[in-house]
């Protein structure tokens, strides 16, 4: 669970310009992440195939974790 009030605090030292609206609207958008959004990186067993040396030259993921950076794939099913 993300703790509003730490992203507010977060958020109102990174934007100082930023006004109390703002600043928590995106707050409440990164809270509400989890409520849209599904990480389903665990269901792509073969993240490291997918981004060996065979697509390490067209795709920027396969790219950046050849250099060693690490991915979660979230997911946003469909609305009804």
């Amino acid at each position: 669970m993300i703790d509003r009030e730490r992203v507010l605090a977060v958020l109102q030292k990174r934007f100082p310009g930023a006004t109390p609206d703002q600043v928590a609207g995106a707050a409440n958008a990164i809270v509400g992440l989890a409520d849209e959004w599904v990480d389903v990186t665990a269901c792509q067993p073969d993240v490291d195939y997918c981004a060996s040396v065979h697509c390490a030259q067209t795709c920027f993921i396969a790219d950046q974790r050849q250099q060693g950076s690490e991915f979660r794939i979230l997911m946003k099913p469909p609305t009804e």
